[in-house]
């Protein structure tokens, strides 16, 4: 294990699979204390003792989960260095017409809504600090539009807004903010989504959770005095014409 970001402690939202684990073990790789939240226990189990890092048991749409998360890291950690929010999904990747009320209630609640709630509440610790790095996980459907995704890319469009907001309100305190938006990923959003899974060729060639989970730390070891207001991350095998 390395240790650049020893001392620090991280908290990263879904943190049990797919994009969330890969970003949880790169972070921990790295040295820091690391907290993953998410609904499902028996993968938060796994991945407690897979990649050693402290897992809660918390809905990112929940105000009062977010509450309880945080005061359980101060509570035993004492303070919060790193934010991503990396909970996210489709919910139903379908046309506009097809989609129901609370289908879009909820794309908008996991995918915007809750990034904002832990935002607000991790804000004003890391101004007291005078330093710390929020990372929002959106989406290349933040950028382009796609048939059936447009609720979806919505909700993620709305968070790359935020997070430029949110990086002019923190930067005159040390707080970076960052969005980084990945495209095609060898997780489970397909199948979550009622859609059908990629070949195994291209899923060998898409973002790899290790691999954003590199990138993710990358970006918290950049100088202090750095920050990388947003990227998109693209695997080469995806044609985006024209971009």
């Amino acid at each position: 294990m390395t240790q650049e970001l020893n001392g620090k402690v991280a908290l990263v939202t879904g943190g049990a699979k797919g994009f969330g684990r890969g970003i949880a073990a790169a972070l921990r790789q790295a040295g820091a204390t690391v907290f993953i939240t998410g609904r499902d226990q028996r993968a938060l189990d796994e991945a407690k003792n897979a990649i050693d890092v402290n897992a809660i048991r918390a809905d990112a749409t929940s105000s009062n989960d977010w509450d309880r998360v945080i005061e359980e890291i101060l509570n035993r950690a004492g303070r919060i260095d790193i934010l991503v929010n990396n909970a996210g999904g489709g919910i139903r990747i379908v046309p506009t017409e097809e989609q129901t009320d609370a289908d879009i209630a909820e794309v908008i609640a996991l995918n915007l809504n809750g990034p904002i709630y832990g935002c607000r509440r991790i804000a004003p610790l890391m101004r007291k600090q005078k330093s710390g790095t929020i990372i929002n996980i959106s989406s290349s459907a933040a950028h382009y539009a796609w048939p059936a995704w447009g609720i979806y890319g919505a909700a993620k469009a709305g968070l790359n807004h935020f997070s430029r907001s949110l990086y002019v309100e923190l930067r005159p305190h040390g707080v970076r903010v960052t969005t980084i938006s990945p495209s095609w990923g060898a997780t489970g959003f397909l199948g979550a989504a009622g859609m059908d899974a990629m070949d195994p060729d291209t899923v060998s060639r898409s973002i790899q959770p290790a691999e954003l989970g590199k990138l993710v730390t990358n970006v918290c070891l950049l100088p202090d005095h750095l920050c990388i207001q947003e990227t998109i991350l693209w695997p080469m095998i995806q044609d985006v014409s024209p971009m």
